[in-house]
């Protein structure tokens, strides 16, 4: 897919799983039909969808498993507010709880970002706050959106990975 002017609205949504669904399927199967259900969703068309990573717990949590994580560009338009409650459906669909802060999950859709769109409050923050710090999401970011630069630092996605430590992760086949 070509960076651009024809992309600048594009939408990032990062997606990720550590835990078998409710269906008993794996972590990466649930990762690949949440990336299918973005398809439509309010109208968004899924332009691309990385590869997929296996990473490291972060922060580090005693005992659990490893996440599957990658990335989504959808193209369209969509109000943040409305996209997050359609994301945390699909996560409820998938048995996504909430029983403490950077709990194992069986799903867990993130917005890191929608077009120069920049928002503090309400929910959903937009860009994302965090997703500068996090190589699980700028490495499968740079597959489907390699020359997208970050709204506030003006950063590029390859920027702001050669700023990062290395992280455990590796390519899933």
């Amino acid at each position: 897919m070509a960076d651009g002017v024809a992309g600048e609205g594009d939408t990032l949504v990062a997606i990720g799983a550590n835990l078998p669904g409710v269906d008993g399927a794996g972590p990466l199967a649930t990762c690949r039909a949440a990336a299918a259900a973005l398809e439509g969703i309010l109208g968004l068309s899924l332009a691309a969808v990385s590869g997929w990573w296996e990473t490291a717990p972060d922060p580090p949590l005693p005992g659990s498993p490893w996440y599957v994580n990658g990335v989504a560009r959808l193209r369209g338009e969509a109000d943040p507010a409305a996209l997050l409650a359609a994301l945390q459906a699909v996560e409820a669909a998938h048995g996504r709880v909430r029983p403490y802060p950077n709990a194992p999950r069986t799903l867990d859709l993130d917005i890191i970002a929608m077009g120069r769109l920049v928002r503090d409050a309400p929910d959903p923050v937009v860009p994302h706050p965090r997703a500068h710090l996090r190589r699980f999401v700028l490495e499968p970011l740079a597959q489907v959106w390699p020359g997208w630069t970050h709204p506030v630092s003006g950063l590029s996605v390859a920027a702001m990975l050669s700023d990062l430590p290395p992280a455990p992760m590796r390519p899933l086949g």
